[in-house]
């Protein structure tokens, strides 16, 4: 019998995309931008302690592994030729930090996320050492002195634990963000792996100098960290290496960009001006801002949106960061139990059609832009007996588009030209629900690709496009037309102000919970003190509890 023929596609990319949920590998023909197919696996994430967040390193490495060789499989089910397969990119989830040893490969602590807090008085600390004339911070670097930073994690590393400390002195130690640990174990590992990141992932590490494109002498003596064990820079398009085992052995690494920055591209938002807001863990609006570094009045974060080519040059954009979104949904499917997977948010949402005056401030690690406020934590008011969890699910939707429309204002106001409508992407934009509800809080249009792996594309057409690749042309003419969904504002004006005014005030009312020196933010505090404290304040409450009973 003869043997079944193979499709022939013409040349194909595949695309990491290691997100703080889940990880995926996605395939692409590079002629038509079509997606052939892909596989997901979800990542466990840790809670060690009350603000801190971490991931297994392994774990993740595991699952990319995992993700392409099923994809793989997938693809031969489709009668599609794996060969051609000509290149393929990585996209991950930024700043979350992780340090491991180059002789062994072994991480030497867990991926420490982006979202964890555990860093908040080492930032009190350093802020203190900043000049308030001359923060030279944030001059360098485009962001504020913040927990959500590479910089403050590695320090934390380093003052904290041992074994890091260790091979720090012994010269066995690597840092990196997801991208570099990736790239670094697939190239090869202990046998020769590359230790490189791009320019978006570097310029979110606070060591990063943003107008040179290169690690910064005077941030590193600053947060004391040695220059060794920092990955070489590169562009977000070139080869970095080749895949050194699996179904894919042979084929280069030849893309590398932040999450953000690939869904940037992938929305072919190549122009001045041209935006777009991600849906994912977190919510990100960036904007592109051409060749110059623009410096917001307003919150917002200023950052390297890609470089696709070794000799092309840097494009910048503003950023809105909002830490919670579709992390938010996850909390109330694992923490709170009203939902058992996060697709049945919307149909919860659509019974009542209104949160009936309840609003929910998801600040569970502070507030990000605009407001940089560490002491806020989450909050739900506006209760009454009548609220249910209908109620909660449609307030959680609200939450991520009224949190999206006070750092889309702070982009108008930065920019100086409204943005007329809003291009959206990432896994939370399937829920029709919030599309319509983000129309009609933002009152403008917003504008949805009918394929939402904007970012796996971004990630595959710098792939594809590097020199020594070749198969994805990036000239305006050749970029595929994309097929877009449309949601219209469906309520007033003045209601929709009405709304966004009440979320302000239940804003105001999420901070100053914390501070660092309380035991809700330090859980270590408890084993510090006397077990006579807890004798004498069991007494305290018990004789308080018999003399309140009568």
């Amino acid at each position: 019998m003869a043997a079944t023929k193979k499709a022939v596609l013409g040349p194909l990319v595949g695309a990491v995309d290691q997100g703080t949920s889940s990880t995926r590998f996605l395939v692409f023909n590079s002629k038509t931008a079509e997606l052939l197919s892909h596989h997901q696996v979800e990542i466990k994430q840790e809670f060690p302690r009350e603000g801190w967040v971490e991931q297994d390193p392994k774990e993740i490495l595991q699952s990319v592994y995992e993700c392409i060789e099923k994809t793989c499989e997938k693809l031969g089910q489709l009668n599609i030729d794996i060969s051609n397969i000509k290149a393929i990119g990585v996209s991950n989830q930024r700043e979350t930090t992780v340090v491991w040893d180059k002789l062994t490969g072994e991480p030497l602590y867990n991926a420490v996320v982006w979202l964890d807090l555990r860093t908040q008085s080492t930032v009190e600390k350093l802020s203190k050492r900043i000049p308030g004339n001359n923060n030279f911070v944030k001059s360098k670097t485009g962001l504020p002195l913040s927990t959500y930073f590479s910089a403050v994690k590695l320090r934390w590393l380093l003052d904290n634990v041992r074994k890091v400390q260790k091979a720090v002195e012994e010269n066995r130690a690597l840092f990196g963000t997801i991208d570099s640990w990736l790239i670094w174990s697939l190239t090869g590992g202990v046998n020769g792996g590359v230790h490189c990141t791009d320019v978006t992932n570097a310029s979110r590490t606070m060591l990063f100098n943003i107008h040179s494109l290169e690690w910064d002498k005077e941030l590193c003596e600053f947060f004391g960290i040695p220059m060794a064990i920092l990955p070489n820079v590169r562009s977000s398009s070139e080869i970095y290496g080749l895949m050194k085992a699996g179904a894919l052995e042979g084929v280069p690494i030849s893309g590398c960009l932040g999450d953000q920055s690939a869904a940037l591209v992938g929305q072919m938002c190549f122009q001045d001006g041209q935006a777009k807001n991600t849906y994912g863990t977190g919510c990100f609006l960036l904007c592109n801002t051409g060749h110059k570094c623009v410096f917001s009045e307003h919150g917002l974060l200023t950052t390297v949106a890609y470089k696709l080519g070794r000799d092309k040059p840097v494009y910048y954009a503003l950023e809105g960061s909002v830490a919670i979104a579709g992390a938010v949904i996850r909390w109330l499917r694992d923490n709170l139990g009203i939902i058992q997977s996060s697709e049945e948010i919307e149909k919860l949402a659509k019974e009542v059609g209104t949160s009936y005056g309840c609003y929910f401030v998801p600040a569970f690690s502070g507030l990000y832009a605009p407001y940089w406020e560490p002491s806020a934590r989450g909050i739900i008011c506006g209760l009454t007996q009548f609220t249910n969890k209908c109620h909660i699910a449609f307030a959680a939707l609200e939450a991520v588009c009224f949190q999206t429309r006070e750092i889309l204002d702070a982009m108008n106001r930065d920019c100086g030209i409204p943005l007329s409508h809003l291009q959206v992407d990432g896994g939370m934009t399937s829920n029709k629900i919030l599309m319509q509800l983000q129309a009609d809080i933002l009152y403008i249009p917003v504008v949805k690709p009918s394929m939402p792996e904007t970012t796996a594309l971004g990630a595959a057409m710098a792939a594809g496009a590097a020199e020594g690749v070749g198969v994805w042309s990036l000239e305006p003419e050749d970029l595929s037309a994309v097929t877009m969904e449309r949601f219209e504002p469906q309520i007033n004006a003045e209601e929709s102000e009405i709304r966004y005014s009440t979320w302000k005030k239940a804003v105001m009312k999420s901070m100053g919970w914390v501070t660092t020196q309380s035991p809700e933010s330090d859980p270590s505090i408890f084993c510090s003190l006397p077990l006579g404290f807890f004798i004498v304040s069991s007494m305290v409450m018990l004789i308080g509890a018999r003399y309140i009973s009568g």
